[in-house]
């Protein structure tokens, strides 16, 4: 019996990138794109290599093309990873696994490097589908944990809860890491989100841009970890932020909602250097009547537009400079 298990793209609505700095957030998955695992019983434990796992190349430009589009982290590195995660975490808690191997595998269509969380969501697919073979449940909160470790510990990227959240819970969520909190109970407070009055999302992206999250996130959390004074101001109005976000979702308040996607990136802006070619795809956007931010390290852009025209008119002008746009499906399972 072959078990079959999926997970999507996150895209972060509001508050990041706090959610690496005890900050709050709001995020969704959603299905246009999809990370899919395969699992099934075999004698021996084998993972099955695909196209991020090559090691043949038809010559160095091939190799370094290979490293732009997908970082020294291809998938056999993050089953490998999640597997080890699982297996420890059974042991810690008294879990006995059935002597039994399988053979998993892997496809993802996800975009990688443009802040939609496609590695952490072939490890969410991987983690349900050991889960489902061995019959073990793990609740979502400590799921996302699981996920993180791999990423943190065992790969070294830098990173917060918010993406693995997400893909844990598979509806939209609002999340409090106040220190407080995550000390006590080693996560956050997570709520989900009714979909109601959500405004009318777009996602747009430009391949091109990819850039990983370590890059971001390594020079912002020395800064966060010295105390500097801009950093820890910026922490605390995103949180804010999303607070204001969350009340303006309850009441139905879509201008509110525009401005403060708005004023997430532009935040964000004055604290970290941004490329021109990202800059110039918010600045786009926002020149149709959308809001504009990003969607987690840069590279992808997500925000709220007003009817149909504006979303005809923004699809006309990203396209126009290679930049392609859709409408998410977001997941609410």
């Amino acid at each position: 019996m072959i078990i079959e298990t999926n997970s999507y793209p996150r895209a972060a609505v509001i508050g990041n990138p706090s959610d690496g700095y005890f900050g709050k957030t709001i995020a969704f998955v959603f299905s246009n794109f999809i990370s899919n695992v395969q699992i099934y019983q075999t004698p021996n434990l084998e993972i099955k290599p695909q196209r991020l796992d090559g090691t043949t190349f038809k010559n160095m430009r091939g190799l370094v093309e290979d490293i732009n589009f997908a970082g020294y982290y291809g998938g056999m590195r993050l089953i490998k990873g999640i597997i080890k995660v699982f297996y420890q975490y059974c042991l810690r808690n008294n879990i006995s696994l059935a002597s039994k191997n399988f053979t998993i595998q892997y496809n993802s269509n996800i975009p990688l490097r443009l802040g939609l969380a496609g590695s952490s969501a072939i490890l969410s697919a991987s983690l349900k589908g050991l889960c489902l073979f061995y019959e073990v449940y793990i609740a979502p909160a400590t799921f996302a944990n699981l996920v993180l470790s791999v990423e943190n510990d065992e790969l070294g990227i830098s990173a917060g809860l918010q993406d693995r959240v997400a893909q844990a819970f598979e509806k939209p969520v609002f999340m409090n890491f106040d220190k407080k909190i995550m000390e006590i109970q080693g996560y956050g407070e997570y709520s989900v989100l009714p979909t109601d009055n959500f405004p009318l999302f777009y996602i747009a992206f430009r391949k091109n841009l990819s850039e990983g999250t370590e890059v971001i996130h390594n020079n912002l959390k020395a800064r966060f970890n010295i105390g500097e004074k801009k950093v820890l101001d910026a922490m605390n109005r995103w949180s804010e932020i999303t607070e204001e976000f969350k009340k303006a979702l309850y009441n139905g308040d879509r201008k509110n909602m525009h401005n403060l996607i708005n004023e997430n990136f532009d935040l964000r802006k004055q604290l970290i250097p941004i490329s021109e070619g990202n800059v110039e795809m918010v600045n786009l956007a926002r020149s149709t009547g959308a809001s504009a931010k990003f969607t987690g390290s840069g590279g992808a852009i997500i925000g709220t537009y007003e009817n149909e025209s504006t979303f005809s008119k923004l699809k006309d002008v990203l396209s126009n400079n290679e930049i392609e746009v859709i409408k998410p499906n977001i997941v609410n399972n």
